[in-house]
């Protein structure tokens, strides 16, 4: 194991994972307030303070333990969900579809902003690797985020979006079932190399596409 680049690689994605899961698990809480849920509030999990939101297993130990076992080719992790009690929206199976959506969207506006940041470095002829490796590091952590939770699955918050969406009916009841063993489900899926291929490559594609679109009159700009 290369300790030396093991160490640059954390240092270099360690903000941009923490500003990916505070803001994410943040926007949850936020839009579920603004619905009429203030579950988040009183437990103390709607602020941006990253050690509220960090899980000892899942944001530390599951991806270094990961890291070391696969020699960086796969990694996961996840932060500890923001409580919300859908009950308490004022319109329950549209709110939830809101409430869900806000992490994923707060990921894919991150990756919009450390793409310009990227884009201003560039064009201002900054040449540090370490922040122009940090900036690609935040665009690529939060699209990952974004298009991950996405999957329209229970527990993530495509399965939430979902569940909303559908009619009231079988398919909610079903989607309920599944969602105890979810978190195994689509760990299986990963493993199983059906996520990567068949969700977050071409979800990713769009979304670096979309960045490119968005980036390139700024990069003009600045010429």
């Amino acid at each position: 194991m290369d300790f030396p680049n093991l160490i640059q690689t954390v240092l270099i994605y360690a903000l941009p994972v923490l500003f990916a899961i505070t803001v994410h698990e943040a926007a949850h809480g936020y839009v579920a307030r603004h619905f009429g849920d203030h579950t988040a509030y009183m437990m103390g999990r709607l602020t941006l303070n990253p050690l509220k939101h960090i899980d000892p297993i899942g944001t530390i130990a599951m991806p270094l333990l990961l890291y070391f076992a696969t020699s960086g080719a796969f990694l996961f992790g996840y932060a500890k969900p923001v409580p919300v009690d859908f009950g308490q929206l004022r319109h329950p199976k549209r709110d939830m579809v809101w409430v869900a959506l806000a992490g994923p969207a707060s990921n894919f506006i991150q990756a919009i902003l450390w793409a310009l940041f990227l884009v201003v470095a560039l064009a201002f002829g900054v040449q540090e690797r370490f922040f122009l490796e940090m900036a690609r590091a935040g665009v690529l952590v939060n699209l990952v985020m974004w298009a991950f939770n996405l999957f329209p699955l229970p527990p993530l918050d495509g399965g939430r979006v979902l569940a909303g969406l559908l009619p009231r009916g079988k398919a909610q009841v079903l989607l309920a079932r599944i969602e105890p063993f979810g978190f195994f489900i689509v760990m299986g899926l990963v493993i199983a190399g059906i996520v990567g291929t068949w969700w977050l490559r071409p979800l990713m594609g769009v979304g670096y596409f979309v960045l490119n679109l968005m980036m390139s009159p700024f990069a003009a700009l600045l010429r």
